[in-house]
């Protein structure tokens, strides 16, 4: 038997670690860079380095044993990605796409330039120009982080004229009254298949998901061909390889691009029990330019709620009272220490009515979490 590809996966937490139980099913072996030895990937790979992943040293060094090499978050210098492409190696998405994930700013012009539907915005260099944007766009707006900002951290909620700026590198944008939010997952191959996952509904407390309804139930057939037509067209205008995930709100006026990420994403995870094909073997499926699965999903509903850490959470003893609950839930754990607000996993309850899939998923979560009793 001829000996497997190497695919690397830069980054250590729960996509890698996700992406690797997906590798093995393939027969691909998954080397991991990861920042520490306890990172959850690291718990679980055979093959891990351990780097930072902004080090062209460490990077270069842990590029030399992969085949192609791919991203569980965005966190790499464009510089040093130019710098492994320069020296030979295959990153997949390219520096040049991945610029798109990276610098939410440059996002917004790319795709505006393409005349792709995004919420009004503007560069800030002052409070000034904060003002001056809300006066012509109206109070609140929306301050982000053109770099760096995940899980609510670097977006802030602006109702009226600031003295100072929350950070050196913000953009502000129009705060957009919604009706839903969404995502849209898609799967790009450099010979230039793509696969579409089903528009799903994403659930949102303080910036962070809490949960995920596959298809997206409050959705008209139109849009959700208007969501996947426009994260295919995006995978392809801006040269995606491998999953691109595309953020998005459904607005009165119709649909605008929040954010994207080009990997696997949070808002795909419900993929692994309730989709043919998962987003972690698609990711690999398209790195590798193998032809793509089918995204289509296994059930009519399926409900992914993460768990999230609470005041008292604790799985070792949680976990046995969740499996006897909700015998018919999938449980992922990520091999993390609990703390208030960490995501610690996911959950996925499949069926056919919304509201008792979704129940089930809720009740799992919060068993797990520590939040409700046995008999809840």
């Amino acid at each position: 038997m001829s000996e497997a590809l190497v695919v690397g996966m830069v980054g250590g937490g729960q996509l890698a670690r996700m992406t690797h139980q997906a590798a093995i099913a393939l027969g691909l072996s998954l080397r991991v860079l990861a920042e520490r030895a306890d990172d959850g990937a690291a718990l679980v790979a055979h093959d891990v380095e351990l780097g930072p992943p902004d080090d062209l040293a460490a990077l270069s060094r842990f590029a030399k044993a992969c085949d192609v090499v791919t991203f569980d978050h965005e966190h790499v210098p464009p510089a040093a990605l130019q710098a492994l492409e320069n020296d030979g190696v295959v990153t997949r998405p390219s520096s040049s796409a991945l610029l798109f994930a990276q610098d939410k700013l440059a996002q917004r012009r790319r795709l505006s330039a393409l005349g792709l539907p995004v919420p009004a915005y503007a560069e800030v260099r002052e409070p000034a120009d904060v003002a001056a944007f809300a006066a012509e766009h109206g109070w609140p707006v929306v301050l982000k982080a053109v770099r760096g900002g995940y899980d609510g951290r670097g977006v802030w909620m602006v109702d009226g004229p600031l003295d100072t700026l929350p950070g050196p590198d913000v953009y502000v944008e129009q705060r957009v009254p919604l009706v839903h939010e969404l995502a849209v997952q898609v799967a790009r191959r450099p010979s230039g298949e793509m696969r579409a996952f089903p528009v799903v509904e994403t659930v949102q407390h303080n910036g962070i998901c809490v949960e995920v309804v596959a298809p997206a139930p409050r959705l008209s057939p139109g849009l959700a061909a208007d969501a996947e037509r426009l994260g295919l067209r995006i995978a392809e205008e801006l040269g995606v390889v491998g999953l691109l995930a595309v953020e998005l709100f459904e607005a009165p006026g119709g649909l605008l691009v929040n954010e994207l990420a080009m990997r696997p994403h949070n808002s795909g995870h419900w993929s692994i029990e309730g989709a043919r094909t998962s987003q972690f073997e698609q990711h690999l499926r398209a790195v590798l330019d193998w032809p793509l699965g089918d995204p289509s999903p296994v059930a009519p509903v399926v409900v992914m709620a993460n768990v999230l850490g609470g005041d008292d959470t604790d799985l070792a003893r949680t976990l046995p009272i969740a499996l006897a609950a909700e015998p018919s839930v999938s449980v992922h754990l990520y091999g993390k220490s609990a703390r208030p607000g960490r995501k610690l996993g996911h959950v996925t309850a499949i069926g056919t009515d919304v509201v008792e899939v979704r129940a089930s998923a809720r009740r799992a979560a919060a068993l797990l979490r520590g939040d409700a009793e046995e008999d809840a």
